[in-house]
């Protein structure tokens, strides 16, 4: 039985949870779910560009577990966008809290 997964620390939920193309309908559209610690790896690493084991740091995560985290995220992120899918944030084991 493999250890429970340690909580990641996120500082926000997002404030929007579903992307798709535009003038798709959502019958016809695959989802690409990306979880909420995936999402706040993206914007710790890509939007806010800290290095990864600040990132890691912050997310009360080690290293290689954040590297093996924005791996999958940005994978997902691609798979969205080159084949036209949507991407939905959703759950994770994650905890909310405010930084100073």
């Amino acid at each position: 039985m493999p250890r429970p997964r340690r909580c990641r620390y996120i500082r926000q939920r997002p404030g929007i949870t579903y992307f798709k193309p535009t003038g798709v309908p959502m019958r016809n559209l695959e989802d690409s779910v990306l979880s909420i610690d995936e999402f706040e790896a993206i914007r710790l690493k890509d939007l806010l560009c800290h290095e990864q084991g600040k990132c890691a740091k912050e997310m009360n995560i080690s290293q290689p577990t954040f590297c093996r985290l924005i791996i999958a995220a940005r994978k997902k992120v691609a798979d969205a966008i080159v084949f036209g899918k949507a991407i939905r944030i959703v759950g994770g084991n994650v905890h909310f809290r405010k930084y100073e």
